[in-house]
């Protein structure tokens, strides 16, 4: 905020998103997509979703950990850049799991999240992960002179029909139209148990995080309507995961960081 506020930027309004950082609903209410109100607009960063989407502001700041920025940016239709760990200062937001959260814009187009990205990223003293790893954008760059990689296996996906995606496929096509080097990229993360790492190394920060939540019994009090919030259940249970398990989980987290450097 500090950043945007240097660059210009002027602050609208703080944004709805599930509680502690799951989902869309919060006190009992819900966060909705404008372009189908009748459904939520997932999360956690439901409100900058459902905002930017709707135009109520020209951009938006989303968090995530393990999806929030992705999956509301899905939901409702709009660019979101879910920056590498360690990209944009996290000082002041709400820490979920230590080492996997991450902060990024969710805008309208990709050109709006390089702007934004540009004024925000960089270290920051006040949190230790911050880098400073330049960030290079040219946005008169020929798209023919550039080589781009998509997930070949998300593209590939089918329904229970055995169909794929027809929007997947209908970006798929678009993209080569204007991108002539478009490549297909298999990532090497078949071969680890992404689940373990999730369940190890997330549940167990955000656990050590709401600690004080949890033993205040305070925790009881989140219910997100018309379903209870799985946090709860997920501190308490997380308190019996063996040390060792965390530790051999970041070991395997190692070894899939080497795995992507080598893949990009």
């Amino acid at each position: 905020v500090e950043r945007l506020d240097a660059a210009g930027a002027v602050l609208v309004a703080k944004l709805t998103l599930g509680a502690l950082a799951q989902g869309d609903r919060w006190f009992g209410a819900m966060t909705r997509n404008p372009w189908r109100p009748d459904e939520g607009s997932s999360g956690s960063s439901a409100g900058p979703g459902a905002a930017a989407a709707a135009g109520l502001v020209g951009f938006s700041i989303g968090t995530e950990t393990l999806g929030s920025i992705v999956s509301p940016s899905t939901r409702n239709g709009v660019t979101g850049l879910r920056p590498t760990f360690g990209r944009v200062s996290r000082h002041g937001a709400m820490a979920l799991s230590w080492s996997m959260d991450k902060i990024g814009p969710m805008c309208r187009t990709a050109e709006d999240c390089a702007i934004v990205l540009h004024a925000i990223y960089g270290p920051d003293l006040r949190d230790p992960t911050a880098r400073n790893v330049p960030f290079g954008w040219d946005p008169a760059l020929p798209l023919d002179s550039i080589r781009v990689g998509y997930h070949r296996a998300g593209f590939e996906q089918t329904n229970q029909s055995g169909e794929q995606n027809r929007f997947d496929q209908a970006a798929l096509s678009a993209l080569r139209d204007v991108i002539p080097n478009l490549v297909p990229v298999t990532l090497p993360t078949q071969d680890y148990p992404l689940d373990a790492i999730r369940s190890a190394v997330l549940t167990t920060e955000a656990a050590a995080a709401f600690d004080e939540l949890t033993r205040s019994g305070r925790d009881d009090m989140m219910v997100a309507e018309p379903e209870r919030s799985t946090w709860p259940a997920s501190f308490r249970t997380a308190r019996f995961v063996p040390a060792v398990e965390y530790i051999n989980a970041n070991r395997v987290r190692s070894l899939v960081m080497e795995a992507m450097h080598r893949a990009m």
